[in-house]
């Protein structure tokens, strides 16, 4: 029995991170379910063997299929479980069905949508709510909705294409770009399931976007420009320049009118005191445009999961020039004009490293340096050295920025851009923490 309503004949389809967030509140409700993944991890095995769950077979008749969101939508196997009658959904349309009490907020966009998703909930709770984030960001969305009073949801394309009836009082769309057409197959198709995010909305929910996004919706259009911190009434809540460092001002004036927007729905106040005070308070998400070291006045910033135009545009954005750009990874067929014009009398040099590095670099038509190593360890060793040599050589050494916003996927020397960031981070450090650079 899960929020009232009597579950059976249940399949996990998909374990991975939100595979097991689902099967732990299931299990946590008394449901029985069973499970099927073609590749499953240890930890995976080993919490299925914990809950006494067996393992499934897309013959059998389920009533009920909660699909990770890394599976396509038309998998062969979904489809078939389709046909025999099984409703496929995701993680956030169990919970928004299940738990209809808990009120969530709505985040995505082709960049910033875990920055946003982040310091909405941290603004929520500058305000006295008991917010807790999750979906696409850890952690997954089920394994927060019994301790909170508000979740707020980074949603993906992925999980988009699962949410059936889902209704969101406050939506969040930060922009929408080109990414997971591997996936999806078209831009228009991939828009098209972000824009999920406001199909069940109804009068009177919010939806915010920036200005120049025009979407087809019922819900009450709240716009925001990266440069005006106010809510919907134009009330000044702080100016942009007072952000702390490694807050955008876009993901900042969307989070502002979201969580205006959700006390209001709740029938709170809103203090524009409390929500600047908060907004000065905010730290970046770790591994999103975050300072992680200083040698002299060059920062080192760390953006590895900018492998999308518009992040990596809004990185090379606001980073202070001169920028030695480390540029590198799997190429995933980003869009690189747009780059182009960022990168224009900002970028003094391209580090350029990983299997398509060079090949990047080449595209951007800006002036670059390879470098190479036995490992991925060594490759980013060499680019942070070269990215500071770049600068020096300019006769920066007490300016400018090295920023690792790589375009590429980290697929071909890491296991994750978590991986390859941190491998940034501990060759920054190790070279601001060397005599010589921190004299």
């Amino acid at each position: 029995m899960v929020g009232g309503v009597k579950l059976d004949r249940v399949l996990v389809y998909g374990l991975g991170r939100s595979g097991r967030g689902a099967a732990r509140f299931l299990a946590r409700e008394g449901t029985q379910a069973e499970w099927l993944d073609a590749r499953p991890a240890p930890e995976d095995l080993a919490l299925m063997e914990e809950l006494g769950w067996a393992q499934g077979d897309v013959t059998r008749p389920y009533r009920t299929v909660v699909a990770a969101p890394g599976v396509p939508i038309d998998h062969p196997d979904l489809t078939a479980l389709r046909a025999a009658g099984a409703e496929v959904i995701g993680e956030v349309a169990l919970a928004a069905r299940l738990r209809p009490a808990l009120p969530m907020v709505g985040v995505t966009g082709t960049a910033g949508k875990g920055s946003t998703t982040v310091l909405i909930a941290h603004l929520l709770r500058a305000c006295g709510l008991n917010a807790r984030e999750g979906g696409n960001i850890d952690p997954p969305l089920l394994d927060v909705v019994d301790s909170a009073q508000v979740a707020v949801v980074e949603l993906s394309s992925f999980q988009l294409e699962r949410v059936p009836g889902v209704r969101l009082p406050v939506a969040v769309i930060t922009n929408l770009g080109v990414d997971h057409i591997d996936r999806h197959g078209t831009v228009g198709a991939y828009h098209a399931a972000k824009l999920n995010i406001t199909a069940a909305q109804e009068a009177g929910d919010v939806l915010i976007v920036p200005a120049d996004l025009t979407v087809p919706t019922r819900a009450h259009l709240q716009p925001f420009t990266p440069a005006r911190l106010a809510l919907a009434d134009g009330t000044p809540v702080l100016n942009a320049d007072a952000l702390p460092d490694g807050i955008h001002p876009a993901n900042a004036a969307a989070a502002v009118l979201a969580a205006e927007a959700l006390l209001r729905h709740l029938g709170r106040p809103v203090d524009t005191g409390v929500l600047a005070g908060a907004l000065g308070t905010a730290a970046p998400v770790k591994g999103r445009f975050e300072t992680v070291a200083r040698v002299g006045g060059v920062r080192f910033i760390e953006d590895s999961i900018a492998t999308r135009t518009l992040a990596v545009q809004a990185a090379l954005e606001r980073a202070t020039p001169p920028v030695a750009w480390l540029v590198g990874g799997r190429d995933k067929g980003a869009d690189l004009a747009p780059l182009r014009t960022a990168a224009a009398g900002r970028v003094a040099q391209v580090i350029a490293f990983g299997e398509d590095g060079e090949a990047l670099a080449r595209g951007l038509g800006l002036p670059y340096r390879v470098v190479a190593g036995d490992t991925g360890d060594e490759s980013m060793d060499r680019a942070v050295q070269a990215g500071l040599d770049a600068l020096n050589g300019q006769g920066a050494a007490t300016g400018g920025t090295v920023l690792l916003a790589p375009i590429g996927t980290s697929f071909d020397q890491f296991r994750d851009y978590r991986a390859r960031g941190d491998s940034f981070s501990r060759a920054a450090q190790a070279l601001a923490a060397r005599p010589e650079e921190s004299a």
